[in-house]
C-alpha cells in the first residue's frame, strides 16, 4: 500500500472541514468522502455519484464510540456483529438520530455504517471527529475505482484532493446487513459471506 504524505492527509482533512468532497481508500474500493453530518457536503456526494435517491449513502466511523453521533440505538445482535467484524467490510444498517442528512437514510430512517480496516479511512474519520461518507468513487453504473488513476479519470475535473492508498483488492464491496428483532436481513452480500454472519449470531 502507498503511504500518503502527511501533507496529503492534512490537505484531505482541511478539504473535509471546508465541506468539500475527497477521494480516499477503504478496505474495498476508493470512496467519495465528505463530512457526513454536513448536509451540503453530502448532497454534493450524491450529485457526483449520480445516485438514485432510494439508494442511501453509507458512512465510515473511526470506532464504536462514534456510533452515538449518528445512531439512536444498537440492537444486541448488532453488537455481536460489531464485536466480531469491525473493523472490516461489514456495513450495518441501524436507526439514525434526528437531523442526519437525507441522502444517508433509507425510507425507514436508518443509516448504513462501518468501521473500515483501512488505516487511512479510519484516520480521516478520527481526525475529523465525525463520520465520513463512504460510497464508492465512481459514477453510478460504472466500475468502482480500485486505483487512484481510475478515480482521477472519473472525477479529476470535479475535486482537488485524491488520497492514494495504492491498488485496492476489493471484489464485491462491503456486505450490508440489518438486524430486525432477532432476525438478520442481508441487503447486499459482499466481502463477508452471509453464512459467516449467521454463524456469529
Amino acid at each position: 500500500m502507498s503511504d500518503p504524505s502527511a501533507e496529503n492527509l492534512a490537505a484531505a482533512l482541511a478539504a473535509l472541514r471546508r465541506g468539500e468532497v475527497i477521494v480516499f481508500p477503504t478496505e474495498t474500493f476508493y470512496g467519495l468522502g465528505a463530512d457526513a453530518l454536513a448536509a451540503a457536503a453530502v448532497e454534493r456526494v450524491a450529485e457526483l455519484k449520480g445516485r438514485n435517491p432510494d439508494s442511501p449513502i453509507a458512512v465510515i466511523i473511526a470506532d464504536r464510540g462514534m456510533l452515538s453521533q449518528i445512531v439512536s440505538e444498537v440492537p444486541p445482535l448488532a453488537e455481536k456483529l460489531i464485536a466480531r467484524f469491525w473493523p472490516g467490510p461489514l456495513t450495518l444498517v441501524l436507526p439514525a438520530r434526528k437531523a442526519i442528512p437525507r441522502p444517508l437514510l433509507n425510507t425507514e430512517g436508518k443509516i448504513g455504517i462501518r468501521v473500515s480496516s483501512d488505516p487511512i479511512a479510519t484516520r480521516l474519520a478520527r481526525d475529523l471527529g465525525r463520520p465520513i461518507t463512504a460510497t464508492s468513487a465512481n459514477p453510478s453504473g460504472r466500475e468502482p475505482a480500485r486505483t487512484i488513476a481510475q478515480a482521477r479519470a472519473y472525477f479529476t475535473s470535479q475535486m482537488e484532493v485524491f488520497v492514494d492508498g495504492g491498488p485496492l483488492a476489493g471484489k464485491k464491496g462491503s456486505t450490508v446487513a440489518e438486524v430486525i428483532g432477532q432476525r438478520l436481513k442481508i441487503i447486499r452480500e459482499g466481502e463477508i459471506a452471509s453464512k459467516e454472519l449467521e454463524i456469529c449470531l
